[in-house]
Protein backbone atom coordinates (compact mmCIF):
# COMPACT_ATOMS: atom_id res chain seq x y z
CA UNK A 1 0.00 0.00 0.00
CA UNK A 2 0.83 3.79 -0.85
CA UNK A 3 1.94 5.99 2.15
CA UNK A 4 -1.26 7.97 1.12
CA UNK A 5 -2.92 5.46 2.89
CA UNK A 6 -6.39 6.03 4.43
CA UNK A 7 -6.95 6.66 7.89
CA UNK A 8 -8.87 4.17 10.18
CA UNK A 9 -12.12 3.32 9.46
CA UNK A 10 -15.01 5.58 10.30
CA UNK A 11 -12.70 8.81 9.71
CA UNK A 12 -14.00 10.50 6.81
CA UNK A 13 -12.35 13.66 6.48
CA UNK A 14 -9.09 14.91 8.09
CA UNK A 15 -8.61 18.80 8.56
CA UNK A 16 -5.81 21.34 8.59
CA UNK A 17 -3.59 21.84 11.49
CA UNK A 18 -5.21 24.79 12.35
CA UNK A 19 -8.96 23.67 12.00
CA UNK A 20 -8.43 20.70 14.67
CA UNK A 21 -6.71 23.74 16.86
CA UNK A 22 -9.78 25.37 16.62
CA UNK A 23 -11.97 22.98 16.92
CA UNK A 24 -10.41 21.71 19.80
CA UNK A 25 -10.57 24.91 21.65
CA UNK A 26 -14.27 25.77 21.06
CA UNK A 27 -15.20 21.98 22.46
CA UNK A 28 -14.77 22.72 26.09
CA UNK A 29 -15.82 25.78 25.31
CA UNK A 30 -19.08 24.49 24.36
CA UNK A 31 -19.38 21.97 27.17
CA UNK A 32 -18.30 24.45 30.05
CA UNK A 33 -21.63 26.59 28.35
CA UNK A 34 -23.99 25.31 29.65
CA UNK A 35 -23.13 24.37 33.17
CA UNK A 36 -22.37 27.81 33.47
CA UNK A 37 -26.03 28.84 32.34
CA UNK A 38 -27.47 26.61 34.62
CA UNK A 39 -25.60 27.64 37.79
CA UNK A 40 -26.46 31.65 36.78
CA UNK A 41 -29.86 30.72 36.68
CA UNK A 42 -29.93 29.18 39.86
CA UNK A 43 -28.03 31.99 41.35
CA UNK A 44 -30.95 34.66 40.00
CA UNK A 45 -33.81 32.25 40.99
CA UNK A 46 -31.95 32.20 44.84
CA UNK A 47 -31.47 35.70 44.70
CA UNK A 48 -34.91 36.58 43.08
CA UNK A 49 -36.61 37.14 46.51
CA UNK A 50 -34.27 40.15 47.73
CA UNK A 51 -34.74 42.18 44.52
CA UNK A 52 -38.28 41.56 43.19
CA UNK A 53 -41.96 42.51 44.55
CA UNK A 54 -44.60 40.18 46.15
CA UNK A 55 -46.45 40.07 43.06
CA UNK A 56 -43.52 38.30 40.90
CA UNK A 57 -42.79 35.72 44.07
CA UNK A 58 -46.36 34.88 43.90
CA UNK A 59 -46.33 34.36 40.59
CA UNK A 60 -43.19 32.18 40.62
CA UNK A 61 -44.48 30.27 43.22
CA UNK A 62 -47.66 29.27 40.57
CA UNK A 63 -45.71 28.37 37.76
CA UNK A 64 -43.46 26.16 40.07
CA UNK A 65 -46.51 24.19 41.07
CA UNK A 66 -47.55 24.32 37.28
CA UNK A 67 -44.23 22.98 36.23
CA UNK A 68 -44.25 19.97 38.87
CA UNK A 69 -47.85 19.15 37.17
CA UNK A 70 -46.67 19.57 33.50
CA UNK A 71 -43.69 17.52 34.20
CA UNK A 72 -45.54 14.82 35.49
CA UNK A 73 -48.20 14.62 32.70
CA UNK A 74 -44.97 15.00 30.15
CA UNK A 75 -43.76 11.78 31.49
CA UNK A 76 -47.58 9.96 30.36
CA UNK A 77 -48.15 11.68 27.03
CA UNK A 78 -45.19 13.31 25.71
CA UNK A 79 -42.54 10.42 26.89
CA UNK A 80 -45.01 7.29 26.88
CA UNK A 81 -47.65 8.26 24.52
CA UNK A 82 -50.66 8.17 26.50
CA UNK A 83 -53.34 10.62 26.27
CA UNK A 84 -54.91 11.78 29.21
CA UNK A 85 -57.67 14.04 29.91
CA UNK A 86 -57.83 13.47 34.11
CA UNK A 87 -55.04 15.55 35.06
CA UNK A 88 -57.06 18.13 36.50
CA UNK A 89 -58.78 15.46 38.87
CA UNK A 90 -55.20 14.03 40.33
CA UNK A 91 -54.10 17.81 41.08
CA UNK A 92 -58.10 18.08 43.07
CA UNK A 93 -57.03 14.51 44.97
CA UNK A 94 -53.64 16.13 45.97
CA UNK A 95 -55.19 19.91 46.80
CA UNK A 96 -58.55 18.06 48.59
CA UNK A 97 -56.47 15.68 50.49
CA UNK A 98 -54.08 18.40 52.28
CA UNK A 99 -56.69 20.49 53.04
CA UNK A 100 -58.74 17.91 55.03
CA UNK A 101 -55.64 16.31 56.28
CA UNK A 102 -54.06 19.14 57.21
CA UNK A 103 -56.97 21.40 57.88
CA UNK A 104 -59.60 21.62 60.88
CA UNK A 105 -62.86 20.88 61.74
CA UNK A 106 -65.36 23.73 61.70
CA UNK A 107 -67.68 25.48 59.92
CA UNK A 108 -67.44 28.15 56.56
CA UNK A 109 -71.15 29.04 55.18
CA UNK A 110 -73.74 26.23 55.77
CA UNK A 111 -70.90 23.72 55.33
CA UNK A 112 -70.02 21.84 58.46
CA UNK A 113 -66.35 20.94 57.79
CA UNK A 114 -64.41 17.61 58.83
CA UNK A 115 -60.92 17.90 59.36
CA UNK A 116 -58.00 16.12 60.80
CA UNK A 117 -55.60 18.92 61.86
CA UNK A 118 -52.28 16.65 61.56
CA UNK A 119 -48.93 18.38 59.98
CA UNK A 120 -48.93 20.48 56.58
CA UNK A 121 -45.66 18.43 56.01
CA UNK A 122 -48.37 14.89 56.16
CA UNK A 123 -50.85 16.52 54.06
CA UNK A 124 -48.26 16.98 51.13
CA UNK A 125 -47.04 13.30 51.56
CA UNK A 126 -51.10 12.24 51.63
CA UNK A 127 -51.76 14.30 49.22
CA UNK A 128 -49.12 13.06 46.78
CA UNK A 129 -49.58 9.27 47.59
CA UNK A 130 -53.76 9.28 47.17
CA UNK A 131 -53.18 10.57 44.22
CA UNK A 132 -50.94 8.13 43.19
CA UNK A 133 -53.51 5.41 44.61
CA UNK A 134 -56.40 7.03 42.25
CA UNK A 135 -53.81 6.84 39.37
CA UNK A 136 -52.92 3.52 40.48
CA UNK A 137 -56.34 2.01 40.83
CA UNK A 138 -57.02 3.89 37.31
CA UNK A 139 -53.82 2.24 35.57
CA UNK A 140 -55.59 -1.18 34.58
CA UNK A 141 -57.53 0.92 32.30
CA UNK A 142 -55.33 3.09 31.06
CA UNK A 143 -53.32 -0.25 30.61
CA UNK A 144 -55.57 -1.87 27.68
CA UNK A 145 -56.15 1.05 26.13
CA UNK A 146 -54.38 3.86 23.73
CA UNK A 147 -55.22 7.29 22.19
CA UNK A 148 -58.60 8.55 22.02
CA UNK A 149 -59.90 5.93 23.68
CA UNK A 150 -57.77 6.15 26.48
CA UNK A 151 -58.67 10.04 26.22
CA UNK A 152 -62.60 10.03 26.53
CA UNK A 153 -62.49 7.47 29.00
CA UNK A 154 -59.82 9.45 31.71
CA UNK A 155 -62.18 12.24 30.56
CA UNK A 156 -64.73 10.77 32.67
CA UNK A 157 -62.97 11.12 36.20
CA UNK A 158 -63.02 14.82 35.68
CA UNK A 159 -66.83 14.58 35.39
CA UNK A 160 -67.30 11.79 38.22
CA UNK A 161 -64.24 13.72 40.51
CA UNK A 162 -66.29 17.36 40.17
CA UNK A 163 -69.68 15.20 40.69
CA UNK A 164 -67.86 13.62 44.13
CA UNK A 165 -65.79 16.63 44.95
CA UNK A 166 -68.91 18.90 44.94
CA UNK A 167 -71.24 16.56 46.67
CA UNK A 168 -68.79 15.75 49.56
CA UNK A 169 -69.03 18.62 51.48
CA UNK A 170 -67.75 17.92 54.86
CA UNK A 171 -64.85 17.00 53.31
CA UNK A 172 -64.69 19.43 49.90
CA UNK A 173 -66.70 22.41 51.25
CA UNK A 174 -69.10 22.02 48.57
CA UNK A 175 -69.41 24.64 45.83
CA UNK A 176 -67.83 27.36 48.27
CA UNK A 177 -64.68 25.10 48.77
CA UNK A 178 -62.56 25.70 51.98
CA UNK A 179 -59.78 27.37 52.82
CA UNK A 180 -56.38 25.67 52.60
CA UNK A 181 -54.14 25.44 56.26
CA UNK A 182 -50.39 27.75 55.77
CA UNK A 183 -47.34 24.89 55.37
CA UNK A 184 -44.94 24.27 57.85
CA UNK A 185 -42.05 22.33 58.23
CA UNK A 186 -40.16 20.93 61.09
CA UNK A 187 -42.09 24.29 63.35
CA UNK A 188 -41.08 26.64 60.39
CA UNK A 189 -44.15 27.93 59.14
CA UNK A 190 -44.15 29.30 55.72
CA UNK A 191 -46.61 32.27 56.72
CA UNK A 192 -46.51 35.97 56.98
CA UNK A 193 -45.16 35.63 60.64
CA UNK A 194 -44.42 33.20 62.94
CA UNK A 195 -41.56 33.45 63.35
CA UNK A 196 -40.75 37.33 62.05
CA UNK A 197 -37.67 36.51 59.91
CA UNK A 198 -35.61 39.38 58.12
CA UNK A 199 -32.46 38.38 55.84
CA UNK A 200 -30.03 40.80 54.99
CA UNK A 201 -32.47 43.25 55.91
CA UNK A 202 -35.47 42.19 53.80
CA UNK A 203 -38.12 40.61 55.42
CA UNK A 204 -39.29 37.31 54.70
CA UNK A 205 -42.94 36.69 54.16
CA UNK A 206 -45.57 33.92 53.11
CA UNK A 207 -44.54 34.93 49.43
CA UNK A 208 -40.30 34.62 49.76
CA UNK A 209 -40.72 31.29 51.98
CA UNK A 210 -43.13 29.58 49.68
CA UNK A 211 -40.43 30.57 46.12
CA UNK A 212 -38.15 28.34 48.41
CA UNK A 213 -40.36 25.98 48.84
CA UNK A 214 -41.44 26.11 45.02
CA UNK A 215 -38.04 26.24 43.74
CA UNK A 216 -36.63 23.43 46.16
CA UNK A 217 -40.07 21.04 44.53
CA UNK A 218 -39.59 21.96 41.23
CA UNK A 219 -35.91 21.38 41.04
CA UNK A 220 -36.46 17.92 42.79
CA UNK A 221 -39.45 17.20 40.28
CA UNK A 222 -37.27 18.31 37.30
CA UNK A 223 -34.13 16.28 38.86
CA UNK A 224 -35.88 13.03 38.81
CA UNK A 225 -38.01 13.18 36.08
CA UNK A 226 -34.33 13.41 34.07
CA UNK A 227 -32.66 10.60 36.06
CA UNK A 228 -35.80 8.23 35.08
CA UNK A 229 -35.52 8.98 31.38
CA UNK A 230 -31.74 8.31 31.45
CA UNK A 231 -32.70 4.96 33.42
CA UNK A 232 -33.45 1.51 31.63
CA UNK A 233 -37.58 1.85 33.10
CA UNK A 234 -37.27 5.19 30.91
CA UNK A 235 -35.34 4.06 27.82
CA UNK A 236 -38.53 1.42 27.81
CA UNK A 237 -41.03 4.41 28.45
CA UNK A 238 -39.58 5.73 25.08
CA UNK A 239 -39.56 2.22 23.31
CA UNK A 240 -43.77 2.37 24.02
CA UNK A 241 -44.40 5.25 22.56
CA UNK A 242 -42.58 4.66 19.02
CA UNK A 243 -44.31 1.09 18.80
CA UNK A 244 -45.77 -1.23 21.86
CA UNK A 245 -45.35 -4.47 19.66
CA UNK A 246 -41.29 -3.40 19.65
CA UNK A 247 -41.28 -2.67 23.09
CA UNK A 248 -42.83 -5.98 23.60
CA UNK A 249 -40.66 -7.83 21.04
CA UNK A 250 -37.44 -6.39 22.90
CA UNK A 251 -38.86 -7.81 26.25
CA UNK A 252 -40.68 -4.85 27.66
CA UNK A 253 -43.88 -5.47 29.73
CA UNK A 254 -46.23 -2.79 28.14
CA UNK A 255 -49.40 -3.03 30.53
CA UNK A 256 -47.23 -3.29 33.84
CA UNK A 257 -45.10 -0.31 32.30
CA UNK A 258 -48.03 1.91 31.32
CA UNK A 259 -49.20 1.24 35.03
CA UNK A 260 -46.36 2.43 36.44
CA UNK A 261 -45.80 5.80 34.72
CA UNK A 262 -49.54 6.87 35.41
CA UNK A 263 -48.65 6.05 38.44
CA UNK A 264 -45.82 8.39 38.55
CA UNK A 265 -47.55 11.02 36.85
CA UNK A 266 -50.66 11.06 39.26
CA UNK A 267 -48.21 11.60 41.69
CA UNK A 268 -46.32 14.29 39.97
CA UNK A 269 -50.61 15.91 39.78
CA UNK A 270 -50.85 15.66 43.62
CA UNK A 271 -47.84 17.81 44.39
CA UNK A 272 -49.12 20.33 41.77
CA UNK A 273 -52.63 19.99 43.52
CA UNK A 274 -50.71 20.89 46.73
CA UNK A 275 -48.97 23.71 45.39
CA UNK A 276 -51.96 25.12 44.05
CA UNK A 277 -53.70 24.93 47.14
CA UNK A 278 -50.77 26.98 49.22
CA UNK A 279 -50.96 29.32 45.88
CA UNK A 280 -54.25 30.39 45.79
CA UNK A 281 -55.29 29.81 49.74
CA UNK A 282 -58.11 28.15 48.83
CA UNK A 283 -59.72 25.44 47.07
CA UNK A 284 -63.02 24.82 44.89
CA UNK A 285 -64.21 21.70 43.35
CA UNK A 286 -65.00 24.26 40.18
CA UNK A 287 -61.33 24.58 40.16
CA UNK A 288 -60.48 21.12 39.08
CA UNK A 289 -62.46 21.68 35.68
CA UNK A 290 -61.42 20.14 32.12
CA UNK A 291 -60.27 23.55 30.99
CA UNK A 292 -57.25 22.87 33.47
CA UNK A 293 -56.58 19.68 31.88
CA UNK A 294 -56.29 21.41 28.24
CA UNK A 295 -54.14 23.78 29.89
CA UNK A 296 -51.91 21.02 30.64
CA UNK A 297 -51.83 19.25 27.21
CA UNK A 298 -51.20 23.43 26.05
CA UNK A 299 -48.05 23.34 28.50
CA UNK A 300 -46.65 20.08 27.17
CA UNK A 301 -47.71 20.77 23.34
CA UNK A 302 -45.84 24.18 23.53
CA UNK A 303 -42.67 23.00 25.42
CA UNK A 304 -41.93 20.10 23.32
CA UNK A 305 -43.76 16.09 23.35
CA UNK A 306 -40.86 14.18 25.66
CA UNK A 307 -38.57 16.82 26.80
CA UNK A 308 -38.44 17.67 30.72
CA UNK A 309 -37.18 21.26 30.51
CA UNK A 310 -39.64 21.53 27.64
CA UNK A 311 -42.62 20.95 29.79
CA UNK A 312 -41.21 23.59 32.32
CA UNK A 313 -40.88 26.46 29.96
CA UNK A 314 -44.75 25.59 28.73
CA UNK A 315 -45.85 25.73 32.30
CA UNK A 316 -43.71 28.86 32.44
CA UNK A 317 -45.81 30.68 29.62
CA UNK A 318 -49.25 28.87 29.86
CA UNK A 319 -49.69 29.63 34.08
CA UNK A 320 -47.44 32.98 34.12
CA UNK A 321 -49.43 34.53 31.20
CA UNK A 322 -52.76 35.46 32.67
CA UNK A 323 -51.62 36.59 35.64
CA UNK A 324 -49.17 39.16 33.53
CA UNK A 325 -51.84 39.99 31.78
CA UNK A 326 -54.13 40.99 34.07
CA UNK A 327 -51.56 42.61 36.04
CA UNK A 328 -50.90 44.59 33.42
CA UNK A 329 -54.90 44.72 32.23
CA UNK A 330 -54.75 48.70 31.74
CA UNK A 331 -51.55 48.97 29.80
CA UNK A 332 -52.27 46.55 27.15
CA UNK A 333 -54.66 46.86 23.93
CA UNK A 334 -57.64 44.74 23.63
CA UNK A 335 -56.93 43.71 27.21
CA UNK A 336 -59.44 45.46 30.23
CA UNK A 337 -59.55 44.75 33.78
CA UNK A 338 -62.54 42.25 34.54
CA UNK A 339 -65.93 43.93 34.66
CA UNK A 340 -65.31 46.65 32.13
CA UNK A 341 -65.86 44.91 29.02
CA UNK A 342 -63.12 44.29 26.05
CA UNK A 343 -61.30 40.77 26.53
CA UNK A 344 -60.77 39.96 29.86
CA UNK A 345 -56.62 39.10 30.86
CA UNK A 346 -57.57 35.14 31.06
CA UNK A 347 -59.56 34.76 27.91
CA UNK A 348 -56.29 37.63 25.96
CA UNK A 349 -53.90 34.46 27.57
CA UNK A 350 -55.79 31.57 26.55
CA UNK A 351 -56.12 33.23 22.69
CA UNK A 352 -52.40 33.74 22.66
CA UNK A 353 -50.98 30.12 23.53
CA UNK A 354 -53.70 29.11 21.71
CA UNK A 355 -52.64 30.42 18.63
CA UNK A 356 -48.89 29.95 19.89
CA UNK A 357 -49.93 26.16 19.88
CA UNK A 358 -51.29 26.55 16.18
CA UNK A 359 -47.43 27.97 15.37
CA UNK A 360 -46.15 25.42 17.29
CA UNK A 361 -47.05 22.37 15.09
CA UNK A 362 -47.03 24.10 11.87
CA UNK A 363 -43.55 25.09 11.69
CA UNK A 364 -42.13 23.44 14.73
CA UNK A 365 -43.53 20.15 16.36
CA UNK A 366 -40.38 19.91 18.92
CA UNK A 367 -42.26 22.69 20.24
CA UNK A 368 -39.79 24.96 22.54
CA UNK A 369 -37.31 22.23 23.16
CA UNK A 370 -36.80 21.93 19.63
CA UNK A 371 -36.60 25.19 19.02
CA UNK A 372 -33.96 25.42 21.52
CA UNK A 373 -31.98 22.51 19.74
CA UNK A 374 -32.26 24.35 16.67
CA UNK A 375 -30.71 27.16 17.63
CA UNK A 376 -27.52 24.82 19.65
CA UNK A 377 -27.29 22.68 16.53
CA UNK A 378 -26.48 26.01 14.79
CA UNK A 379 -24.26 27.14 17.41
CA UNK A 380 -22.16 24.65 16.70
CA UNK A 381 -22.14 24.35 12.90
CA UNK A 382 -22.46 27.94 11.67
CA UNK A 383 -21.69 26.86 7.96
CA UNK A 384 -23.85 23.59 8.23
CA UNK A 385 -25.96 25.04 5.73
CA UNK A 386 -23.39 26.93 3.52
CA UNK A 387 -22.49 24.96 0.18
CA UNK A 388 -19.18 23.55 0.03
CA UNK A 389 -17.15 24.85 -2.91
CA UNK A 390 -16.32 21.58 -5.37
CA UNK A 391 -12.41 20.35 -5.55
CA UNK A 392 -11.59 19.52 -8.38
CA UNK A 393 -9.03 16.72 -8.82
CA UNK A 394 -5.88 19.09 -9.48
CA UNK A 395 -6.71 20.49 -5.68
CA UNK A 396 -7.39 17.07 -4.25
CA UNK A 397 -3.96 15.79 -5.52
CA UNK A 398 -1.99 19.06 -4.26
CA UNK A 399 -3.80 19.53 -0.83
CA UNK A 400 -1.35 17.30 1.74
CA UNK A 401 -3.11 18.94 4.36
CA UNK A 402 -6.92 17.01 3.84
CA UNK A 403 -7.44 13.20 2.81
CA UNK A 404 -10.92 11.77 1.74
CA UNK A 405 -11.95 8.16 2.40
CA UNK A 406 -14.97 6.70 2.03
CA UNK A 407 -17.30 6.14 4.69
CA UNK A 408 -18.72 2.93 4.11
CA UNK A 409 -16.25 -0.11 6.05
CA UNK A 410 -14.29 -1.66 2.72
CA UNK A 411 -15.32 -5.41 1.84
CA UNK A 412 -13.82 -8.23 3.13
CA UNK A 413 -10.41 -9.00 1.90
CA UNK A 414 -9.96 -5.69 0.33
CA UNK A 415 -6.33 -3.90 0.39
CA UNK A 416 -8.04 -0.08 -0.15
Amino acid sequence: MSEATAPAHGATRVGSPAQAGRASESRPRRSLLRPVLIAALLVVLLLAPFYVEEFWLRTGFAVFGAIVGAIGLNLLTGTTGQLSLAHAFFLAVGAISYVFVSGESGGIGVAQLSGLGLPPLIGMIVGVLLAGLAGLIFSPIAARLRGIYLGVASLGLVFIGQHVLNTWTSVTGGFNGRSAPNFSLFGFTFANDNPLLFIAGVPFREAERLWYLGLVLALASYVFARNLLRSRPGRALQTLRDSEVAASVMGVNVQRYKGRVFLVSSMYAGLSGVLYALSIGSVAPESFGLEVSIQYLAMIVLGGLGSVGGAALGALFVSALPLVFQRYADALPLVSSPGQGGINAGEAARFLYGAAIVLIIMFEPGGLAGLAARFRRRGRDPGARRPRSPVTSADASTDDSTTSVPSDRPAQGSTT
